[in-house]
């Protein structure tokens, strides 16, 4: 699959594609029908089915004190959107110049000339332009003009409601794990490379993995029960380690350590019995069980004691020998 990173690198080969145009955090079942649906179109008409997507998401730019949790990072979403089948992701910074387009640049100009799509497939709900000034009809005459056919996608629901991104937000950040992952059409992860941190776990005795995410942005907050696995090296190149994690225990913390500073929210995994170097080691941590929210306690010791009954709690649940509905401290 190849990526496209900005609209200036967009070359004689990415036009004529079909395309759909959305945020994709998740890249949910929704998203997945969506897609299915748009390479079905795109070789009946025998070409390239992309995927136009934001980085960063609109309302990050636009109101960032607004703007939804993140259930993807762009890396993460390439990485789902490749598994769709896709034939490439067209990243499109969305920055003033892309803020203040016009429903009708937007479509006449960026689409028609620069992108020069034939078929394009959104929601029924779709909106574009400056201010969502664009809808679906809009978009449909526009394309007329433009000389691209315009589809819209009914929406997909389970059980009952529509799928969306918000729903699988809501879902994550109340610990319905279960509910995210028939949502998603996988089991919720957070995706980072293992980076250095201020090694506070270890003095505590209770070494941590600490991901490179941007862990404020999260649907998450507190202590989870958690497993890890490890993304495989690419072909050719040796792997970090001999031990490749698939599905490690881990009890895991994302907040902003109340004891230790406060300030910044971090994410960090304790990997149940395991030793050994996981630095630039790439993760992904699948939450299973929340445990308890954050507090602050009287010292460093008190939290380290708490950490290990976390870690425990963790560890039995697990295994299987701990109820779910026991878990909670």
């Amino acid at each position: 699959m190849e990526i496209v990173r900005g609209i200036h690198n967009v070359r004689a080969r990415h036009r004529g594609a079909a395309v759909t145009i959305g945020n994709f955090d998740g890249v949910h079942r929704g998203h997945q029908a969506m897609i299915a649906q748009l390479r079905q179109a795109a070789a009946e008409r025998g070409c390239a089915a992309y995927v136009v997507t934001f980085e960063p998401h609109p309302t990050e730019y636009l109101t960032p004190h607004r703007a939804p949790a993140r259930l993807t990072t762009l890396r993460e979403k390439v990485r789902r959107l490749a598994a769709t089948g896709v034939d490439g992701v067209v990243a499109l910074r969305f920055d003033h110049s892309l803020a203040g387009l016009g429903a009708e640049d937007f479509a006449l100009e960026l689409l028609g000339r620069r992108l020069g799509v034939q078929y394009v497939l959104v929601g029924d709900d779709f909106r574009f332009g400056a201010a969502r000034g664009g809808d679906l009809a809009l978009l449909s005459r526009l394309g007329a003009r433009a000389g691209f056919i315009v589809h819209a996608m009914e929406t997909v629901c389970v059980a009952a409601e529509r799928v969306s991104s918000t729903r699988v937000r809501a879902a994550v950040a109340v610990g319905r794990f279960a509910e995210a992952a028939e949502l998603l059409g996988q089991p919720f992860q957070v995706s980072g490379r293992v980076v250095h941190g201020d090694a506070m776990g270890r003095q505590l005795g209770w070494p941590t993995a600490n991901l490179r995410v941007p862990a404020a942005r999260l649907p998450l907050r507190g202590i989870y029960a958690a497993r890890a696995y490890e993304e495989r090296p690419k072909r050719g190149r040796a792997a970090a380690s001999s031990q490749v994690l698939d599905g490690w225990p881990a009890a895991v913390s994302v907040g902003v350590r109340p004891t230790i500073d406060g300030r910044q929210a971090v994410f960090e995994a304790h990997l149940i019995d395991f030793s050994g170097d996981l630095y630039g080691r790439h993760l992904r941590i699948e939450p299973v069980q929340w445990l308890r929210g954050e507090r602050q306690f009287p010292g460093l010791e008190a939290l380290a004691q708490q950490i290990g009954r976390d870690v425990e709690t963790a560890r039995r649940l697990l295994q299987g020998d701990l109820d779910p509905s026991e878990a909670v401290t």
